[in-house]
């Protein structure tokens, strides 16, 4: 692996840049992951959080609502969970609460098995300490310049 600088050049790197690269680099990968299975982000999410829900499922508000954290630019995810009873992954029942079908629960399983590929791909040659270190050292950078950051 070529980092084209010593650790005294790295020091000296914007870190604004190498986050961005970072973020742009590893989502890329996901989003391609997910491509393949016809999901982006997501629905995928609103499929993460029905998996594991009862038989009385889960209710759309809440779904909606939790998931709402994840999107960045605002939007709501109505659109997504429309799109995923649209085609017949999920259900919704006069109580507006939401369960996945059986085909739902097959493109989820096929999905999370290429995701986890992909978190494979992106975890190669890290072991867990550095990589929780690097976590750390990224919640201290947000944290020293007021920024706040969500975890789940």
């Amino acid at each position: 692996m070529d980092y084209s600088h010593d650790d005294a050049g790295l020091a000296r790197q914007p870190i604004g840049y190498w986050s961005w690269a970072a973020w742009d680099s590893v989502v890329t990968h996901i989003r391609a992951g997910l491509a393949e299975h016809g999901l982006t982000q997501p629905p995928w999410w609103v499929l993460n959080q029905l998996v594991d829900a009862d038989e009385q499922g889960r209710p759309r508000a809440e779904v909606v609502t939790m998931l709402s954290g994840y999107l960045t630019t605002g939007g709501s995810l109505e659109p997504e969970v429309d799109s995923l009873i649209s085609r017949g992954l999920v259900t919704e029942d006069p109580a507006t609460r939401l369960r996945l079908t059986p085909a739902g629960h097959e493109l989820r399983a096929e999905a999370a098995e290429r995701v986890g590929r992909a978190l494979a791909d992106i975890h190669a040659g890290i072991t867990d300490e550095e990589y929780v270190a690097a976590l750390k050292v990224l919640q201290r950078m947000i944290h020293n310049v007021g920024g706040t950051a969500w975890h789940h």
